[in-house]
This record gives C-alpha cells, structure tokens and sequence, in this order.
C-alpha cells in the first residue's frame, strides 16, 4: 500500500500558535486572521464523478471556499466557481456531496459560527453544481438560519434528506417539485450533539439516522439515550426506534453511531465506540457488536466504501496515527493494512473516503489542528 498527500494548501502552523487560538479564539477571530481565513483548510467529504475522472471534495474554509475538485487527468485542483453563490456564513460541505439521477453534484452548506449569529446568517442551502456546463445554483434554504451537516440522496425517488445543526432537525427536498419538508427534531441538546457524521439510505429507501432521550426530570439522559431511527419513503415520517448500538463490553446501554453503511448485501452496518463496527437489521433496528479495529488508543470510523475486490474499506484511528481497514463483510473479518503517510507527513484523521474505478482510495483528512488537511491518494496493492 503507497499513500500520498495532495495538498491544497499547505499551511503549517506552530505548536505555539495553535496553543495560543485553540480553545481561545472565536469564530469571528479566525476569520479575521489572514493565515486561518485563507491559509487554512480541512477536507470534509468527497464524491468520485467517472465522467470527468474528478474527485469532487466538500471543504471547511473560513473564507467561505467550500468546494473544488481534484482532476485526476492534470493531477491538479479545480476551482468550481462557488463563489458565484457564496455567502460569507458557507464554511463548508461536512458530508454532504452526492451525485444525482441528473448527473449533477448535490451539496448542503454546515456552518462554524455561533447561536449569536444565527439571526443573521440566512441558513444553509442545498446546492446543485452540473460538471457539463459548469453551472452552480443553491436550489432552497429548507429552514432558514439553519445549516445542514449531512445529506442523502434517494436516486429512484429523487428526493435528497438532510440533518441540520443547529437545532438537529431532519428534512428533505424533493428535487421534482421543488418542495421542501421539515420533518421534526432528533436531538435536544441534553446528550451532547445526537447526530453521527451522516445520513445513509437502507436498500428499501428508509433513511437511518440518530436520535436521543432527553429525560428532563433527571440530572442525566442515561447511558441508554442514544438510538437509533429511520424515515420510511411510504410513510415519510420519523420512526424513533428504542434500539441502539451495544456496549462492546456487554454492559448496559447504548452507543451513538458516528456513521451508518449500506454495502448492499440487505442489511445496516454502522461504527462508533472507537471505531467499532456493528451490524444492523434493517426491519427492527436491532444492532449486534462485532469488532473493535484498534483497542489502545484513540480511535474512529467516520466513512466506508465499497472497492472492486467487494471489501469495504475505510480509514481509522486519529491523532496523526491512521490505518486503512479492510472488511471482509460477507465473512465477518477485517484487516488493517498500512498506515496512511507519505511525503513525510502523517494523516491526522479522516472524514470521508470514495474509491475511483482503478481501486485508488481517496481520504479527506479534516480538523487538523496544526496544519492544513489534505486530500490522501491511497494505492492499496
């Protein structure tokens, strides 16, 4: 396995300096910093286009830069003109690039800044970039003032779900008619922030999300508060299911899913608890453990794609130590099959991951806190 970084920025910041902001400054302060606003980037989410051979990449930029591509032809980044249609609120793509029945990319715009702001900044959009023409246009703002970190696209219906922060409500947008919908709230605040990485779409069409208890006459929502639950197509509300993720350990109670997986073999899968990986049934919701990758250190598993061989992959670990996973779904086994460096640098995590036809892995590299994020290009034989 051979992994290189691309860079699209490569700004490095000192121990020092990142000691002097982190914790400290505000939204407003990096902004206004020239080396954070224009230096620094994070790659959030990428979505792999055959036509053009281009890896599409959602990115956190204070500037507002939030989208280009890697044209795997020049082996250059390409600017797609969103700054056509940006406002200065856009920072960024969290996990929310798909490729629509029309051959356009579909995104949703997250934000950084604070409640304080939320007046004032008019609400992420969802947007729709076609590569043929080069056209970019933001479509709605489903709710105004509030910013979408995920969504998902259900091709056969042509209707795109998304998961907003902040509040954590769940909508859509019939790409149709034009019609958006507000389907209600799956987080509180109560347990922290409910919602994984992403929203993920089982081989029925309901969609799979997060939600959690709230139990507002205790001190604490309970060890059991995160679960699970999903939008059935027919029925087009949401189902809050009282099944969660298991404890690796066996002991009581549940775990959030940081991201949920559909690998076409009829069932669920998603990660969380460092990085553990559990299958999920698909009717009831009812998750069972399977395996912890890396069991020493800090660890995650936010994105997994499907390669040629019919393994899934995705990267693990964190803190500038991450491997690239195998599994072998069908069997139940796994792998970890090199670590992602090169050129002299470490990844620090990663966000999100899609595999090009030739079998190259590409890896979004995000919040590093030192530098900027790279795109990793992972050859894996």
């Amino acid at each position: 396995m051979k992994a290189r970084p691309l860079k699209l920025n490569d700004v490095h910041f000192g121990r020092q300096w990142t000691d002097k902001v982190l914790d400290r400054w505000l939204y407003e302060d990096f902004q206004a910093d020239p080396a954070w606003r224009t230096g620094w980037t994070s790659m959030d989410c990428c979505c792999y286009d055959d036509r053009d051979d281009r890896v599409y990449l959602g990115i956190t930029s204070f500037a507002a830069d939030i989208f280009k591509a890697y044209d795997r032809h020049s082996g250059a980044f390409a600017d797609l003109g969103f700054d056509r249609v940006a406002d200065g609120f856009d920072a960024k793509f969290h996990r929310s690039l798909v490729k629509g029945p029309d051959g356009c990319i579909y995104g949703a715009i997250a934000l950084l800044h604070d409640v304080d702001r939320y007046l004032e900044a008019p609400g992420g959009s969802i947007v729709r970039y076609d590569p043929r023409s080069g056209s970019i246009q933001k479509l709605c703002t489903p709710l105004p003032h509030v910013y979408i970190q995920s969504i998902a696209l259900d091709n056969r219906r042509e209707v795109i779900y998304g998961q907003c922060f902040a509040p954590e409500h769940l909508v859509s947008l019939d790409l149709k008619t034009g019609r958006s919908t507000d389907h209600g709230l799956v987080g509180t605040g109560i347990a922290g922030m409910t919602q994984g990485e992403n929203l993920c779409l089982d081989d029925d069409g309901c969609v799979w999300f997060n939600w959690s208890l709230t139990r507002a006459w205790q001190d604490a929502p309970g060890v059991d508060a995160a679960r699970v639950g999903k939008l059935e197509p027919s029925r087009q509300r949401l189902t809050f299911l009282h099944e969660g993720l298991p404890r690796p350990d066996g002991s009581r109670g549940f775990v959030k899913a940081e991201a949920f997986f559909n690998f076409h073999d009829g069932l669920m899968y998603a990660s969380g608890a460092n990085g553990s990986l559990y299958r999920l049934d698909p009717r009831t919701g009812r998750a069972s453990y399977l395996f912890t990758p890396i069991t020493d250190r800090p660890s995650r598993l936010a994105s997994m794609a499907l390669g040629p061989d019919g393994c899934a992959y995705g990267v693990t670990g964190r803190a500038g130590n991450c491997q690239v996973l195998r599994f072998d779904f069908p069997h139940t086994r796994y792998e970890l099959i090199g670590q992602v460096e090169g050129d002299g640098e470490t990844c620090w995590q990663v966000h999100d991951v899609c595999f090009a036809p030739d079998g190259t892995l590409y890896a979004c590299e995000n919040d590093n806190p030192s530098r900027s994020g790279y795109l990793w290009e992972i050859v894996l034989s």
